[in-house]
């Protein structure tokens, strides 16, 4: 029996890349896949949506263009088409994961895992059982769409976001329930194909946890594009009635009832680590499940967790980089505990969010006095040319250097990668007067912001 250096359980970013890292590096490794590979990343998640946002921007460009009048005209998508490019790219993706483990000597295993004792780890495939052992164990099994009562897909008219990116044709009407990045992001994917948007969200903005100025600008976006908003009200349920979805405000709220052709349930992920068998391992689950984790990521003697299953940051990029760190001390190799480093966080579409670091509100909450920049986007030639002009770059300062750097509007991912690398050298102002920012790009705002008046957050 082949005993594996290391045994990954899950293969969405984190788990995938683990396998092929350690694999390259020498390591016997096993990746474990109860599902698709790829995990909800790639299958149900982060990359359909982008293709759905991909596929259907130029009608956002097309009617800002025509806004400032030098366009007219009509883009139509063909939905049908889109999801059929959608499929073949997530399965072409799939094939090629499959064939670059293959090529590493990675051993795919297609089945459910549970641990069966120490070291050993039991797979349930099409064929039967097989056990596994291993000498460390990566869980990396991701996360999956939360519900609540009353609140749940039924898989009829009320949809999380599985379901809904698997419909064979856009709703007309869609009743968005949670005003956060996978219920925004799929908005605005809908409404480019017609559907009539309405957001409720029991908090009393969208983007809860993003700079309040952030969701202010959001929110005025949205609604110049007619999308209605029930904001700071609970829903007592959310149900199919006949050919439609049927939204329910709890008593305290009102009680009114909402319709419309669908409703996507979007009120944030739960960890899967549930009939893993993990405890008996001695890992301890937190929360709804989180898996706690040590300074260097580890769970229990020999046990790893990366990714949204720790719960430390639902990013794939996070899960990715955890998973380097975790293969790093496998191979002696990694110097000190788990350090992130700056997070880059970004909601797609347009407008865009982006966020890297301190936010003014999280100092405040810390009780530290921070000071801030800014800069409009009005003015940036880019954002002008592309007529997105809405929206804002703004620096946060902590003893004089940049601690955080939030940004709203069209394209401002494209700030992502700068705006890390300057947070993790700690800028001052004077290195940003000293740096060569190119000209005409969106990257001016930044520089813009940085060299801006501070003032007290």
């Amino acid at each position: 029996m082949t005993t594996y250096d290391l045994l990954v359980l899950g293969s969405g970013p984190g788990g995938y890349d683990a396998a092929v890292e350690a694999a390259a590096s020498g390591l016997k490794t096993g990746l474990v896949e109860a599902k698709e590979i790829g995990g909800t990343c790639l299958n149900r998640g982060c990359i359909p949506t982008k293709l759905w946002l991909g596929g259907t921007s130029a009608i956002e460009e097309l009617a800002a263009q025509t806004k400032v009048r030098v366009a007219t005209g009509e883009i139509r998508v063909d939905f049908a088409a889109l999801q059929a490019r959608k499929d073949r790219h997530i399965a072409a993706t799939r094939k090629a994961m499959t064939a670059r483990l293959a090529a590493l000597g990675v051993d795919l295993h297609v089945g459910r895992g549970r641990v069966a004792g120490a070291h050993e780890l039991e797979v349930t495939t099409a064929e039967g059982k097989t056990t596994l052992t291993f000498r460390k164990l990566m869980v990396a099994t991701g996360s999956r769409p939360a519900s609540f009562p009353g609140v749940a897909p039924d898989g009829a008219r009320v949809l999380d976001s599985t379901g809904f990116l698997a419909l064979p044709k856009m709703p007309a009407s869609l009743l968005v329930v949670g005003g956060g990045f996978i219920g925004l992001e799929m908005a605005q994917a809908a409404h480019r194909l017609g559907a009539k948007i309405t957001i409720v969200d029991a908090l009393p903005r969208i983007a809860g946890p993003e700079d309040p100025e952030v969701a202010k600008t959001l929110e005025t976006a949205f609604r110049r594009l007619g999308w209605d908003f029930r904001l700071g009200i609970k829903v007592a349920s959310v149900t199919t009635r006949d050919e439609s979805a049927v939204l329910t405000l709890d008593a305290a709220s009102g009680g009114e009832e909402l319709m419309a052709e669908c409703a996507l349930v979007a009120v944030g992920r739960r960890p899967n680590s549930a009939d893993l068998g993990l405890e008996s391992l001695g890992v301890t689950l937190t929360g709804p499940g989180y898996i706690a984790t040590d300074e260097n990521l580890l769970a229990a003697p020999d046990v790893y967790a990366v990714g949204d299953v720790n719960g430390r940051m639902l990013l794939a990029h996070a899960a990715s980089h955890q998973a380097h760190h975790v293969v790093q001390l496998l191979l002696d190799k990694a110097r000190g505990p788990y350090e992130s480093g700056p997070i880059p966080s970004i909601l797609y579409g347009s407008p865009e969010v982006l966020r890297v670091g301190l936010m003014a509100e999280d100092a405040k909450a810390m009780g530290e006095n921070v000071l801030v920049s800014r800069a409009q986007l009005i003015v940036n030639p880019i954002a002008q040319a592309h007529a997105a002009t809405q929206g804002f770059v703004k620096c946060v300062w902590r003893q004089g250097h940049v601690a955080g750097i939030t940004a709203v509007g069209a394209d401002v991912s494209r700030m992502a990668v700068s705006a890390s690398l300057i947070i993790r050298a700690g800028w001052t102002r004077e290195d940003a007067a000293g740096f060569m920012f190119p000209h005409p790009t969106l990257d001016e705002s930044l520089k813009a912001a940085l060299l801006a008046d501070k003032e007290a957050a």
